[in-house]
């Protein structure tokens, strides 16, 4: 890991606070630079400049090493909210400085913050990203009769407009031939708001960002009725600054972003604590934390990638499906100088990076049971023993059936099960999926409409349950 020299971190800090004037706090021992961060505990894909960030305190002590070495002191205030709204409408008041939150949301923040120099913003890194879109899903009760998105037509659906999982939606719907404005009728609702709504019945389906949609199928409180990974466009969230503040105090956005990549080394070095972090601030059960964020989930990588940004540029027409929003100029919010000095300050390539398009944490190690190692991302899952601080690799469904198996019959208790669905690659609680049985393979899948698919190409192969699986599956 390189730094810059420790002296001209300190005269650039100095140079850039003496301009500014108006962003230092005087206290009694001299003056304090604030910076003011919102993010999202409860979207998790955002930890790495969030929630875990927080716990570790990776950009306090970056920012520490700066005042040991002469700069100013700096105080860091940290500000949790449900979803990206929030955040877009305290920058826009120049009461926010750093945030995160997903795609469209980002296209809102930048679209509403373009016209005041004060509060404008830039896009300067990503913090995960989902290559096909299973970031956002749709689920509906476990009992609903509903098995399709067609099946939405005429209900009331439940989401939260202006978020990644309001695309998904209307997506969704479009492609199905269903009209997003007179086809349902979307009640605009916070996250765990339009949780409540669908466990009461005040509404058929729930679309939501993650990590709601796997929280709600592992409390038994709903069931998957949509994979957004069907859309097959990337997903992903990053993390804005004004760029007004990021002028004023370089040192500081420098620091913010040394210390994301901190947070991303840390994830993918000690995935299993890391999520026991993320559950602590979020209050989100650790299986689900380790759902998105362990080895083969989400893609945590800060570059800022072509495909992402291609992607993002296509959902700009949203904006003017929502409202009244003014077109966003992609390129002139996407900055990544900043980040591209960051990786440079650490010896490290930023175009290599920006180049691999992977998982940069797969699953990885040998699998004890089916004696090869788990190589395949679109195969290998994890079971995750009671007790045990780290996971165990499986090579295929089969296998982890076969783990599982042995599990139980040696009387230990598997506390969560991971699997990629055979045909979009989410990956999904293996309790939860939806299995077939085709010749001497057991197959995932995360919704009825991709069995429905699989078995319109393999008519021999027959839906089973998780447990008769376990059962069957030869030791």
């Amino acid at each position: 890991m390189k730094y810059r020299p420790a002296r001209m971190i300190a005269a650039v800090a100095i140079t850039a606070l003496t301009a500014a004037g108006c962003s230092l706090q005087s206290t009694g021992s001299g003056s304090t630079v604030r910076v003011v961060i919102g993010y999202q505990s409860k979207t998790i894909n955002t930890v790495t400049a969030g929630t875990l960030l927080r716990a570790k305190g990776f950009l306090e002590q970056r920012l520490a090493a700066l005042t040991a070495h002469g700069g100013p002191k700096y105080r860091v205030e940290w500000q949790d909210y449900d979803t990206g709204a929030p955040i877009t409408a305290q920058m826009v008041a120049e009461k926010l400085d750093i945030g995160s939150m997903g795609d469209y949301p980002l296209l809102i923040n930048g679209s509403r913050t373009q016209a005041d120099a004060r509060a404008a913003t830039e896009l300067v890194s990503v913090t995960g990203y989902q290559p096909r879109g299973s970031l956002n899903m749709i689920v509906v009760s476990q009992n609903s009769p509903v098995q399709s998105v067609a099946e939405l037509s005429g209900r009331k659906v439940s989401s939260s407009v202006g978020s990644a999982s309001d695309g998904l939606l209307r997506q969704a719907l479009t492609r199905t031939g269903i009209d997003p404005k007179s086809g349902v009728e979307v009640l605009n609702q916070q996250p765990q708001i339009g949780a409540s709504a669908l466990e009461s019945g005040q509404v058929q389906a729930l679309s939501q960002f993650v990590a709601w949609p796997g929280l709600l199928v592992f409390q038994n409180k709903a069931r998957l009725l949509y994979d957004g990974a069907e859309l097959n466009v990337p997903t992903f969230h990053g993390v804005v600054a004004r760029r007004d503040y990021a002028h004023q105090h370089p040192e500081v956005l420098d620091a913010f972003l040394q210390a994301q990549l901190d947070a991303t080394d840390f994830l993918h070095q000690h995935p299993v604590q890391a999520a026991k972090l993320v559950a602590d601030g979020s209050g989100l059960p650790q299986e689900v934390v380790y759902l998105y964020n362990g080895p083969g989930g989400t893609s945590f990588d800060t570059p800022l990638k072509p495909q992402l940004i291609q992607a993002f540029k296509g959902d700009v027409p949203y904006l003017t499906s929502i409202g009244n929003f003014a077109d966003l100029n992609i390129d002139g919010f996407v900055q990544d100088a900043p980040l591209r000095k960051a990786y440079t300050e650490r010896g490290l390539n930023y175009d290599a990076a920006v180049a691999n398009f992977a998982n940069p944490d797969p699953i990885i190690g040998a699998d004890p049971v089916a004696g090869r190692p788990a190589s395949d991302p679109a195969l290998a899952g994890e079971i995750w023993l009671d007790g045990q601080d780290a996971t165990q690799p499986c090579a295929d469904p089969t296998s982890l059936l076969r783990a599982v198996k042995l599990a139980r019959a040696q009387g230990k208790k598997v506390r969560a099960a991971y699997v990629p669905d055979a045909e979009l690659g989410t990956r999904w609680f293996a309790d939860k999926a939806l299995w077939v049985h085709d010749g001497s393979a057991y197959l995932p899948f995360t919704t009825q409409a991709a069995v429905q698919r699989y078995r319109l190409g393999h008519p021999a192969a027959v839906p089973v349950s998780y447990d008769q699986a376990i059962d069957e599956v030869a030791s």
